[in-house]
């Protein structure tokens, strides 16, 4: 019995140490993907200062996400993130990616994001740099009215394969703030906490781009709700113009679903 526990012991051990080491050469993976795959999917300037991995509780926490403008917009940034926590569940991972389930992520919390809102009229009418980046993602990503690739008609040809799904039980977005405009016309105003509960698990899970619908439209639903709150201070066209843009983002996103 004794050298069992002691054989046990030695197992316990080297999974810790396994799982100290993972921690640490994840997190440098991710980073570097972030920074590498980034700019290529948001057609902007994109970095990640670092993630933390904690592989025995399933959660991590993102530092330091910058999102640059696109071009023609005056700001550097359209967001950044200083903190992003994510908490999954270990156990609904492997089903994910079998696809005989989908991952359960116990709760995303951003502190303290601050976004920078521009807006300008042209010919087509109000543009916003938001929406131009979600156009930059959509294009990236196949989305919108890319050309679909052509059905295999081979009885032989493979079967797609499941997209990856998840739930998301708790979204929780505080102490954010948004920047209308830029240089001595902006305005930085506070925006009220969102909170969101049980994503996708009526559906039995949603995909990634049906998630950033949900979240998306929030986001720019507290942008419209500061720039409401304070149109004494910013004038009426600009809560008209986010409110605009939310309504570009349900259509981008096949509405509020």
């Amino acid at each position: 019995m004794k050298k069992l526990l002691v054989v046990l012991g030695v197992l316990f051990g080297l999974a810790v140490i396994g799982g100290i080491v993972l921690a640490f050469t994840l997190g440098p993976i991710i980073t570097k993907g972030v920074n590498t795959f980034g700019p290529k999917i948001t057609g902007t300037k994109v970095t990640l200062d670092s993630v933390s991995i904690s592989p025995f509780t399933g959660s991590f926490t993102m530092s330091g996400l910058f999102v640059g403008n696109p071009v023609g917009w005056k700001s550097d940034k359209a967001f950044y993130m200083g903190k992003v926590h994510v908490s999954v569940d270990p156990l609904s991972v492997p089903g994910a990616l079998l696809g005989s389930g989908h991952a359960v992520i116990k709760e995303v919390l951003i502190d303290g994001p601050e976004f920078v809102y521009e807006t300008k009229v042209g010919l087509s009418g109000i543009s916003s740099n938001i929406n131009d980046l979600l156009k930059n993602i959509e294009k990236a990503t196949g989305g919108g009215d890319a050309a679909k690739p052509a059905e295999k008609t081979d009885k032989t040809a493979e079967k797609p394969a499941k997209p990856l799904k998840f739930e998301i039980k708790s979204f929780r977005l505080q102490n954010a703030k948004v920047t209308l405009g830029v240089g001595s016309a902006a305005a930085t105003l506070p925006m009220p906490p969102i909170t969101m509960t049980d994503l996708g698990t009526k559906e039995g899970g949603i995909t990634p781009d049906q998630a950033a619908g949900k979240v998306v439209t929030n986001i720019l639903g507290g942008i419209v709700s500061a720039v409401t709150h304070s149109v004494g201070q910013i004038g009426s066209g600009a809560a008209d113009a986010a409110s605009g843009a939310v309504k570009g983002i349900k259509n981008l996103f096949g509405g509020s679903k």
